[in-house]
This record gives C-alpha cells, structure tokens and sequence, in this order.
C-alpha cells in the first residue's frame, strides 16, 4: 500500500498580506452591510 504522507518533511507554510485580507473583507462587507440596512428599513416600513 502507498501512504500519501510525506516522512520527514513538512508543508511549506504561505502567508497572505494583511492589506489582502482586509481589502477582500471589505469588498464583502460593505454590500453585505448595505443590504442589511436596506432589507431592515423596508421591513419596518412594513411593521410600522
């Protein structure tokens, strides 16, 4: 049987920037948030 573990070595580890990772969080975010804000103002057109 083959084993598709590696004896004696280890995974090279990879870092990924900060700016990348608030620049994807904020290109979700801010549509995510402004969806929210617009789903919350017609709904409580609804209820008021």
């Amino acid at each position: 049987m083959s084993s598709s573990m590696q004896t004696g070595g280890q995974q090279p580890t990879t870092t990924t920037p900060v700016g990348l990772i608030a620049f994807a969080w904020t290109l979700v975010g801010v549509p995510l948030v402004y969806g929210l804000y617009q789903t919350i103002k017609t709904a409580s057109s609804l209820f008021s």
